[in-house]
């Protein structure tokens, strides 16, 4: 694996959870098809299992990022990094947010590429959440770390969920990102909570680690008191020039076992397939959904990487009898 030079601040301490790693280790280590049938049971009893969520994702605000996060093209470190671009204006967004509620999607996610706004780059965002919202779709943000008064700001411009991923496991954080720990991570998702705003949190997987640093980010997922209303799981998408590059591919079946754990483990979250589908065969995804997967990010485009277009995921629903929830 590259390494992205974050060993001055590795997090190595032991941090307890609501649900223990080595439980979550033992749904890991379950025979397959044990395992998706565990799965499949426990969503049926909480979900339509014929149904997915479908939400889309606009880069509101790219490039230019501070943070030296090892899976994103987005910040300004590395040589090659995405260039910094002015936030889009309002009628760029809702022409997008309207091409997307027509094609069906039922959520809008507005991503920036921040450490955190300032209250200059807020403003515009809550005009932006206000006119989406009056559309008629759910509104979702990710604008990294919020600052005090920041949460109820957006909850009052109508904010449906706020996204904060945790990224990986806090045993494994300082290998990924050095310019902030995981307790910021935490620290954002409680004043999302604290506001009374939905929270959409989870992880990227396929980034070098082991299997229990898998389950250390599930155990933390489903140890946050209420879990996550949406629970995306990306799987990496590897960019030419950032500093996980290169780095050894997940086995699909693991990731597919990663769903159905997380799945089992957060019976009423939707659980989203996130990042790394373009690069899924139909048959991979056919087993997510089997897996417990509920949602997806719909649309050709996911911040800066690629996503399946909306023609191939209707036609792999249309083989599968999946409905748009």
């Amino acid at each position: 694996m590259s390494s992205c030079n974050c060993s001055s601040i590795h997090v190595h301490k032991p941090v307890d959870t609501k649900v223990p790693v080595e439980s979550v280790e033992a749904l890991f280590e379950k025979p397959f098809n044990d395992l998706l049938f565990e799965a499949q049971t426990v969503h049926r009893q909480h979900f339509d299992p014929n149904k997915v969520q479908l939400s889309t994702l606009l880069s509101i605000k790219t490039g230019g990022c501070p943070e030296d996060c090892g899976y994103c093209p987005q910040s300004k470190r590395p040589p090659d990094a995405v260039p910094d671009e002015p936030m889009l204006d309002i009628d760029a967004v809702l022409t997008a947010a309207k091409a997307a509620k027509d094609a069906g999607a039922t959520r809008f996610c507005m991503g920036a590429a921040w450490r955190g706004p300032k209250q200059r780059d807020l403003d515009p965002v809550l005009g932006m959440v206000r006119e989406v919202k009056a559309l008629g779709l759910e509104t979702c943000c990710t604008l990294g770390m919020l600052r005090e008064g920041q949460a109820e700001q957006l909850r009052d411009a109508g904010l449906d969920y706020y996204n904060h991923n945790l990224d990986c496991a806090p045993e494994f954080y300082g290998e990924i990102i050095s310019t902030r720990d995981f307790d910021d991570r935490l620290d954002t998702l409680n004043k999302v909570r604290g506001a009374g705003i939905n929270v959409c949190a989870g992880g990227i997987v396929g980034m070098g680690e082991s299997r229990m640093q898998r389950a250390g980010l599930l155990a933390q997922l489903a140890s946050l008191d209420p879990p996550p209303e949406s629970v995306p799981i990306n799987l990496l998408v590897q960019v030419e020039g950032t500093p996980l590059h290169g780095t050894e591919a997940l086995d699909p079946i693991e990731f597919v076992r990663t769903i159905a754990v997380a799945r089992i483990l957060m019976p009423t979250s939707h659980v989203r397939l996130s990042a790394g589908r373009q690069q899924m065969s139909d048959a991979v995804q056919s087993l997510c959904f089997l897996a417990g997967a509920n949602s997806i990010f719909y649309g050709d485009k996911l911040l800066t990487t690629g996503n399946p277009e909306w023609e191939r995921d209707q036609a792999l629903f249309n083989k599968l009898g999946l409905m748009p929830a």
